[in-house]
Formats: structure tokens, C-alpha cells, sequence
């Protein structure tokens, strides 16, 4: 069986945000997101792309389309509060491999003794024998989550395959509600920028871009995205900026499509006020954006300044992995 594992609500947000070419909620067997409260919440809001968990007349859960489950990528599973399963330790896996947020002290939830408690985690349990990757289950329930993304939620059932293509990815969540990557029409997006509170912009794209919110900071970097280009000079300030800002507000750090600079900056920062070695900052950063990828020029550059960080190089870059 494939196990189960918490799901941070940071992690839930970034999964729904994917983007290839399309969002990668249309792709038909990329997630399985799963309500298990009553018909009566799930009416009154849920997260984009829910499905409410079904039930026989005699009160069983019934499982979705165990073909189809065989084949998502993600299965998450989410009732009102969950903030626990038993006899698991997905989170000290997380702080093995490096990939949780060094930045957040994790919420503490009061379980509650309601019907409702757990559901999620027993549901879960039902779909571990046909899933090929571990069951997720929503730590915090909805009730964190929409707490955190209100505007994910939505009253909305059913989605035709051409709204999923139209839909808006937001910038991806690194550090929570502090740090996000994304792209420059997100960067442009008012909507956007109200929804995350950004405060200030790092652009690592050569076009220029606008900031909405009275008093924000904007920091341009002009780099063309090619491989004589230099960010290594640029790394200090950047960082500083950043951490100058963190403190008002969240930072959106964005390049044209949001692969290359944007995530060659955002691993530089890692680095630099996280402790990070490269090879953690990347495994970091792939896990919230899955597509990135700063081409070998950035490599090299991020390597050299792992090496004046820590006096030594720790990560080979001669590895396929980058």
C-alpha cells in the first residue's frame, strides 16, 4: 500500500497552482481533491476542484473510480480539522529531505471530539490499497486552509475541462505568507497582489512591471535569460531587499515565466538567510514550483555562491539532477 501523509496547507496551495504550458488541474489525472464533511459545509463552500465524498444509504464512504485513482499523481483528502494521523512520520521525513518551511512554526489545533473529527484520516485509509503514491490528508482541515486562501474556496461543483485551461495559477508559496515565485503576468495581476498581500516585487525579467498597493517596493533586476548572463553580482542585494521587506509584508520575486531567474534568486535567498545548502534549496524550491529550471549558466553561479557562503563547495552540480 502506498501510505499516507499529511498535507501542509502550503503544500495543498502550490499543488493547486501548478503550470506547464496549461494549469496543471486540467490535467486529467494530476489531482483528486476529496471533501469529506457534510453535504451541508460542502454546499456552503469548499476548496477549487473539490469532490464530496460520496456515501451509501447505510452510511459507508464509497471510493471514486479506483482505475482513475491508480493513476493520479495526487490524491488529497481534507474534512473540517485534521491535524494528526497516527503512526505517521511524514514530518520527519520532510525535515530529513530538507523540503518543509524553515520559516514557520507549525499551528497548533484543538482537536475536537465532533463526528466529524478524523474523518479524513478513516476515508484516507480506504484509498491506500489503490493510490500509487502516498493519500494525503489536508493538515488543519478546510477550516486552516480557507483560512489561510480564502480566495480558493468556492461554491462552484462542476468544472468543464476548458474553465480548468482558462484557470489563473497564482505564484507559488515558499516561505508562508511571506515568500512567493511567480511569473510576470502574475506579477502584473491586481487581484493577485490583493490576495497575497504583496508588499514588495524583486523582477528579474528585462520588462518593467507595476505594483498596486500604496507604498509597496520594487527592486528591478534587468538579466536577460541567457547563459552569459550575471546574477551572482546581484545575489547580496537581492537578499537584502528581501529580508528588508519581509517584515512589512510578503515578497513576490518573478521573470518572464517564472523558471529560470525567478528560481535562480529564490534559491540564492535560501541560501543566504535560511542556511540552505544548493542541493537543499533546490529540492526546496522543486517541491513548490516543479517546472523550474535555471539553466546551467545560474547553476554554476548558484554553486559559486554556496561556496562563498560556506567557504567550501557542498553541492556537485556535475549531477544530472541540475
Amino acid at each position: 500500500m502506498a501510505g499516507m501523509a499529511l498535507c501542509e496547507p502550503r503544500h495543498l496551495y502550490n499543488i493547486l497552482n501548478q503550470q506547464r504550458r496549461v494549469p496543471r488541474l486540467a490535467e486529467p489525472n494530476y489531482l483528486c481533491l476529496l471533501d469529506a464533511r457534510t453535504q451541508r459545509e460542502y454546499d456552503e463552500s469548499h476548496i477549487i476542484t473539490a469532490r464530496r465524498i460520496e456515501q451509501s444509504p447505510t452510511g459507508e464512504y464509497l471510493v471514486p473510480d479506483s482505475e482513475e485513482l491508480g493513476c493520479v499523481r495526487y490524491c488529497v483528502v481534507y474534512d473540517c480539522e485534521t491535524s494528526s494521523l497516527d503512526c505517521c512520520d511524514y514530518e520527519e521525513e520532510e525535515k530529513e529531505k530538507g523540503t518543509c518551511d524553515p520559516c514557520q512554526s507549525r499551528p497548533h489545533f484543538v482537536i475536537s471530539l465532533d463526528a466529524e473529527e478524523g474523518t479524513a484520516v478513516q476515508y484516507a485509509r480506504s484509498l491506500e490499497q489503490f493510490t500509487r503514491h502516498p493519500v494525503l490528508v489536508l493538515r488543519g482541515g478546510y477550516k486552516h486552509f480557507s483560512a489561510c486562501y480564502h480566495f480558493l474556496r468556492t461554491q462552484k461543483i462542476l468544472w468543464m475541462p476548458q474553465e480548468l485551461d482558462n484557470f489563473q495559477p497564482y505564484p507559488v508559496e515558499i516561505l508562508s505568507a511571506k515568500l512567493y515565485m511567480g511569473n510576470f503576468k502574475q506579477a502584473c495581476d491586481q487581484q493577485i497582489q490583493k490576495d497575497l498581500k504583496i508588499k514588495a516585487q524583486v523582477n528579474i525579467s528585462e520588462q518593467p512591471a507595476t505594483l498596486f498597493a500604496e507604498g509597496s517596493k520594487y527592486l528591478h533586476i534587468s538579466v536577460p535569460d541567457s547563459l552569459e548572463a550575471d546574477l551572482f553580482s546581484t545575489f547580496a542585494t537581492i537578499c537584502h531587499f528581501i529580508d528588508a521587506q519581509l517584515d512589512r509584508g510578503a515578497v513576490l520575486v518573478f521573470s518572464s515565466l517564472g523558471i529560470s531567474r525567478s528560481s535562480t534568486v529564490t534559491m540564492a535567498y535560501l541560501m543566504h538567510s535560511c542556511q540552505f545548502s544548493l542541493k537543499r534549496a533546490w529540492d526546496y524550491v522543486l517541491k513548490c514550483k516543479m517546472n523550474m529550471r535555471p539553466h546551467r549558466g545560474f547553476v554554476k553561479q548558484l554553486s559559486d555562491w554556496e561556496t562563498q557562503i560556506y567557504g567550501t563547495t557542498i553541492t556537485d552540480v556535475s549531477e544530472p539532477n541540475y
